[in-house]
């Protein structure tokens, strides 16, 4: 009787290992080093064993490793627990009144808007332009001279040439200078009413006005006056 001859020459055996039914994790968690020094141990030459102390090394590293991976998970949880903190923190802002920083204001297409600055000096001069999205002057307004503190922006949705803007999202840029000509320093503030709570990439935001409002922008926040 013949003895069958394996035929390497065919294809079905000429075909090379693949790796599409691939074993095992990429990821060295506390579950596969035990693994590996438990093989480690089960292998050794029992007639020349390998040094204690290389042993205690390893299973110092285990042990780091877990903590490590213990402390990752705590602040896992310390995150999502802040993040909810936040969350529940946003929503008690809506119907309240807040002032925030900021050089934007949404128009209705209806009625003007209402903006502010604070000057940290006298000026001799202001000027507040407002702009569109992309930063093309629509307005120009001189508010002639102010004091030391808040001074009141009001804008009644018109460009230059008296034709009234579509409702949107438009910029405001402030300038002020003293009697010398000096630069004066002038931030700009809105205030408005909290309609609702926004998450863009779970980071709460306010919703005032049809616009989208950063907490730590808010500088007050205030009860809404109720008749």
């Amino acid at each position: 009787m013949a003895t069958p001859v394996l035929d390497l020459t065919s294809a079905k055996d000429a075909l090379p290992p693949t790796t599409v039914t691939r074993q095992g994790s990429n990821a060295l968690g506390k579950d596969e080093f035990l693994k590996l020094l438990v093989a480690q141990l089960a292998n050794q030459d029992p007639t020349k064993p390998q040094d204690s102390s290389q042993f205690v090394a390893q299973l110092a590293q285990f042990s780091a490793l877990e903590q490590q991976q213990n402390t990752v998970s705590r602040l896992d949880t310390l995150l999502m627990g802040q993040a909810t903190a936040n969350q529940t923190s946003a929503s008690s802002f809506i119907g309240k009144n807040v002032t925030y920083r900021g050089g934007t204001v949404h128009l209705d297409g209806t009625t003007g808007v209402t903006a502010g600055a604070t000057l940290a000096n006298p000026a001799n001069k202001v000027t507040v332009t407002v702009t569109d999205m992309v930063g093309n002057p629509i307005r120009t307004m001189q508010l002639g001279p102010r004091g030391i503190g808040d001074v009141s922006i009001a804008w009644d949705g018109r460009d230059d040439h008296g034709v009234a803007m579509p409702a949107g999202d438009y910029g405001l840029r402030g300038a002020a200078v003293d009697a010398d000509g000096n630069a004066v320093p002038m931030s700009l503030t809105n205030a408005g009413t909290v309609t609702g709570v926004a998450f863009e990439g779970g980071v709460p935001q306010l919703k005032v006005g049809g616009s989208l409002i950063k907490m730590s922008d808010v500088t007050s926040i205030n009860e809404r006056n109720t008749p």
